[in-house]
């Protein structure tokens, strides 16, 4: 509604005036001055041989190792997983024998360094030279040598996994103790025993509270194969410090392989977001906004920002 004034003439409309925020615009000045530097620096300064970046990138030692690193990751992970269901579902048994035994396993691959443990698997051969199959305590049916039995990559698996599995353990029993309890008794009570209360009911509702953290230990886990160069696993990262030992051009392969591993972790980050976003389905909060969504959101904001040099200095 209008008043209308003493002459009876309309007063002026009100002009809303949106609030400046000069601080918001210096700080993204600081920012890209700061990113103009940069890659002003990477550009001129010939020490980081983009070059030789660009030469071995796709040489055939580093696509090997990069497979290899792809391979190692996935059956890592593969072994974590399971590993950490089962010790979780241990864990959680009103039998104290079986929660012992998984906390003491848990307690035991996360207190001691994925290194060192790596090392360990590696030299097995100098504590057991041979491994075998038979009677506990009687005659022994299958004997192997430790040497032709635990190669470089069955080290780095037991490595990887067996550590993974001690996270992930913690990881699901998180996503189970989420779950509401009333669903433990519901099910308990139309007869359901337990291996098929976890499987149909419990672990379905967890896989929200499961989801995110696995998709951050997989790139986690990606990264942290570079270690399987302790057991001489000719990953990418072993790979790389190879070809820079023979070359001596130690910085560009390291950008390199830095490369190799961005794209990776890309890959496996979009793979997570939509894998998050599947199991978002039905529950209380909104489905986050796809890349593509947000960037278009971003470029929105920008537009609607006012700025005007007269108001630069106002707080």
């Amino acid at each position: 509604m209008t008043i209308e004034s003493d002459e009876g003439h309309r007063p002026d409309e009100i002009r809303a005036v949106p609030l400046r925020h000069p601080g918001r615009w210096a700080a993204t000045a600081a920012l890209l001055v700061l990113a103009a530097m940069l890659v002003h620096d990477a550009v001129t300064n010939p020490r980081f041989g983009w070059g030789a970046v660009g030469t071995y990138f796709f040489a055939s030692p580093v696509v090997s190792g990069v497979e290899k690193t792809l391979e190692l990751t996935f059956i890592a992970m593969v072994v974590g997983v399971v590993l950490g269901v089962v010790f979780a579902v241990m864990r959680l048994s009103p039998n104290p024998i079986l929660s012992g035994a998984a906390w003491l396993y848990i307690w035991f691959f996360r207190g001691t360094p994925v290194y060192v443990q790596l090392l360990f698997w590696y030299v097995i051969s100098a504590l057991q030279p041979t491994i075998s199959l038979g009677i506990p305590f009687g005659p022994e049916f299958v004997t192997w040598s430790s040497n032709s039995l635990v190669t470089p990559l069955v080290a780095a698996i037991l490595g990887f996994g067996l550590n993974e599995g001690a996270y992930y353990a913690e990881i699901v029993r998180a996503g189970i103790l989420a779950v509401d309890h009333g669903q433990f008794e519901a099910a308990q009570s139309l007869g359901m025993r337990r291996p098929a209360l976890m499987r149909r009911i419990v672990l379905p509702q967890a896989m929200r509270v499961i989801v995110p953290p696995t998709g951050n230990e997989t790139i986690s886990m990606l990264k942290t194969t570079s270690l399987a160069v302790a057991v001489t696993y000719p990953e990418l990262f072993d790979q790389a410090q190879n070809i820079a030992t023979r070359t001596y051009e130690v910085i560009p392969l390291y950008i390199m392989a830095s490369f190799w591993y961005l794209l990776m972790t890309t890959v496996l980050t979009f793979g997570q977001f939509y894998i998050e976003r599947y199991y978002a389905r039905g529950s209380s909060y909104s489905l986050p906004l796809t890349p593509i969504q947000r960037i278009r959101r971003n470029l929105t904001t920008l537009r609607r920002i006012p700025f005007s040099p007269s108001t630069a200095g106002d707080s």
